[in-house]
C-alpha cells in the first residue's frame, strides 16, 4: 500500500476501532489511540482487559461485536495468531478497512 492510498483511507475514515487497546502509555497502541483522538477521529477501544473502563475519555468494549455502530476502519494491535479472528469480526461488523501492524500476517 502506498502513501497516497493510506492518506485516502485516513481521510475517509472518521470512526476507528482500535483492537488491542492498552492503558500503558509505553505501548504503541496507546500512542496511536492518543494521536487519533488528538486528530479528531472517533476511536472505539476494543480490549477484553479494558472492557467497561474509560481511557482517554473513551469507553472500552470487549469485542468488535459489542462496539456501537459501523466502523470505517479497524486498526489491529494483536499478533498474527489473533489477526484472522479479528479480521472475521471486522467483516461481520461491516468495517470498510482493516489495518494490521507491520509484520502481522
Amino acid at each position: 500500500m502506498n502513501d497516497q492510498t493510506i492518506r485516502d483511507v485516513l481521510t475517509r475514515a472518521r470512526r476507528i476501532a482500535l483492537v488491542g487497546a492498552s492503558d500503558r502509555p509505553e505501548r504503541p497502541s496507546y500512542g496511536v489511540m492518543k494521536y487519533l483522538l488528538d486528530q479528531g477521529y472517533e476511536v472505539i477501544l476494543v480490549s477484553p482487559k479494558l472492557a467497561g473502563k474509560t481511557l482517554l475519555g473513551q469507553q472500552a468494549c470487549a469485542t468488535l461485536a459489542e462496539a456501537p455502530g459501523k466502523m470505517d476502519m479497524v486498526d489491529v494491535f494483536r499478533n498474527s495468531e489473533a489477526a484472522w479472528g479479528v479480521a472475521r469480526e471486522a467483516i461481520a461488523a461491516g468495517a470498510d478497512t482493516l489495518s494490521l501492524q507491520l509484520g502481522v500476517i
